[in-house]
């Protein structure tokens, strides 16, 4: 097993320092299904009640590799004018663990007939702890580990703008564009003033039906931070008999995706991710594993005909 050390060492060896930093944001396999967590102007963006459990845990056999569980619940308001959400997110990795709640509200405008552009607003607060105890350095005197970090209140907020249709979508959105994280700095001399750095991402969709029973949808994500190398992750899903989707993905840098969800109901619809590690890193991991539970309540999810398509 590797020890914390270890897996910095690793992560600074396969990618540099801005990757290793870079995953401070939620990272997820399903996220078309989950795209709450990247842009508040999803809430509301479907005509009922949605909400989703989602568990992830990274790169396997990895001592103190990312472990994720997520809540999201959102809905609209005023007849679909509006949207409001709530977000839950647990977040370990390494010594740290990061608790962060967040609520969301989007105003949607109709730009022409069957589609629409919302424009969503993100306000949270992020619980951060860090138990730097249990850190091996080489410096005993080292000021930037003499003190740990426990439950520290990080105020977060951010934005996004998303587009959508029946089958299509674009969203754009930075979900934190600004974090009261000064307390958080490690350096002692005052160089760097903020912990958490902005990320950026742009995602989008689109459904295109095959015959009667088939319907493909390809997807993509890019994400962007400062000093970090630019991240992708291209998908594409068949959907069999509006039941079962089977999907392919590739994370650039990163892994191979295999994705599979099946609607239980037209209410309740349970999703399964393995990640297949392609960086260095797959020497030491047996690749990432992630279970999702979504569930759309009230009496609309039953009278809409089409599948739940994200």
């Amino acid at each position: 097993m590797m020890n914390f050390r270890q897996l910095v060492l690793t992560a600074l060896a396969c990618a540099g320092l801005g990757r290793a930093l870079a995953q401070q944001e939620v990272m997820v396999s399903q996220y078309m299904f989950n795209q709450l967590f990247l842009n508040p102007a999803y809430a509301g963006s479907h005509p009922y009640m949605s909400s989703s459990l989602l568990h992830r845990a990274q790169w396997l056999r990895v001592d103190g590799a990312p472990q994720t569980s997520m809540m999201a619940v959102d809905a609209p308001l005023m007849k679909g004018k509006m949207g409001a959400g709530l977000s839950i997110v647990h977040d370990r990795i390494g010594v740290s663990r990061d608790l962060d709640i967040a609520g969301h509200y989007a105003y949607h405008i109709r730009v022409s007939e069957g589609s629409k552009l919302a424009f969503g607003l993100r306000a949270g607060l992020s619980l951060y702890s860090a138990d730097l105890s249990q850190l091996t350095y080489w410096d005993a005197n080292d000021q930037v580990f003499a003190n740990s970090i426990s439950n520290a209140p990080v105020g977060k907020f951010g934005f996004g703008m998303y587009w959508y249709d029946a089958t299509s979508y674009v969203g754009l959105s930075i979900p934190t564009i600004y974090a009261a994280d000064g307390k958080l700095s490690l350096d002692p001399a005052g160089v760097l003033d903020h912990y958490f750095t902005q990320h950026y991402y742009l995602h989008a969709g689109k459904v295109f039906p095959l015959n009667g029973s088939m319907d493909i949808k390809p997807s993509t994500m890019v994400k962007y931070t400062p000093s970090a190398p630019v991240e992708a992750d291209v998908n594409c899903n068949l959907l069999y008999r509006e039941r079962v989707w089977i999907g392919l993905g590739y994370r650039t840098g990163d892994a191979l995706v295999g994705m599979l969800e099946y609607q239980i109901n037209p209410m309740l619809r349970i999703g399964y991710a393995y990640d297949m590690t392609t960086s260095k890193l797959r020497n030491y991991s047996n690749g990432s594993h992630e279970i999702m539970l979504g569930m759309d309540l009230g009496k609309e999810p039953i009278r809409i005909k089409s599948p739940r398509y994200f």
